[in-house]
C-alpha cells in the first residue's frame, strides 16, 4: 500500500467511483478536472490499479460531492450495524505518518474514527476544512490541533470540539506515537 486505502480495497473504492462519476454524468476528464488530479490517475483508480493517496481520495470525494469514507460503502443494515474490528477500513497516509481507521458504521450520520499519528507527521499538509462539526479525543501520546489560526495542545484524556468549516490539521510534536478518535457530524467531504 502506498499512501491509500488498505490494496485489498483497490477494487471496491474503484468501483465505487466510477458509479458515482457515471451517476453524476461525468468523464474521466472532469472528474479529475474537477478533483484537481491526472485523467490517467482517475483511470488507475477506477480500474483499481493504484491505491489513491488521502489527499487524492479527499479531493475526488469532495469533486463527487460525498464524505470521504462513503468511497468505501458496503451494504450495510440500516437499524443496527456493527462494524468489527478486523473488518474495519482502514486509509494511511505514510507522507504524514496518519492512519485512520473507520470505526463507525458507512451509512451513519455520524462519523467516529481512530486515528493513529506517528512522531513528526500531521493529518494533512496544511489545514483543511469542510462542511462538519468535530471533536477529536486523545487518546495516548500528545498532539496539537491546529484550528482558527491557533494551536491547542492535547494531553490523553483531553478533547477539542470544533466548526470543521474553519481549517484545521492534527499534528504530532511529542516523541511517541499519537492515538485518538474523531467525532464528525454530518461525515466529513
Amino acid at each position: 500500500m502506498r499512501g491509500g486505502a488498505s490494496t485489498n480495497l483497490a477494487p471496491v473504492i474503484g468501483n465505487r467511483i466510477r458509479e458515482l462519476r457515471k451517476a453524476h454524468k461525468m468523464t474521466v476528464r472532469e472528474l479529475a478536472t474537477r478533483a484537481g488530479v491526472s485523467t490517467g490517475l482517475v483511470s488507475q483508480v477506477e480500474r483499481g490499479l493504484t491505491d489513491p493517496s488521502l489527499e487524492s481520495l479527499r479531493r475526488l470525494s469532495t469533486a463527487l460531492g460525498m464524505p470521504l469514507f462513503d468511497l468505501f460503502r458496503q451494504d450495510e443494515p440500516d437499524e443496527v450495524a456493527v462494524v468489527r474490528r478486523e473488518r474495519r477500513i482502514q486509509v494511511r497516509s505514510p507522507e504524514g505518518g496518519i492512519e485512520y481507521t473507520r470505526v463507525s458504521a458507512g451509512s451513519a450520520r455520524l462519523e467516529v474514527l481512530e486515528g493513529t499519528l506517528e512522531p513528526g507527521g500531521a493529518s494533512s499538509e496544511r489545514p483543511y476544512s469542510h462542511p462538519s462539526e468535530e471533536c477529536v479525543l486523545l487518546l495516548s501520546g500528545s498532539l496539537v490541533v491546529e484550528a482558527g489560526g491557533g494551536r491547542h495542545e492535547l494531553g490523553p484524556g483531553d478533547s477539542c470540539t470544533f466548526d470543521s468549516r474553519v481549517p484545521h490539521r492534527y499534528v504530532n510534536e511529542g516523541e511517541g506515537t499519537a492515538q485518538f478518535l474523531v467525532s464528525v457530524t454530518p461525515p466529513s467531504r
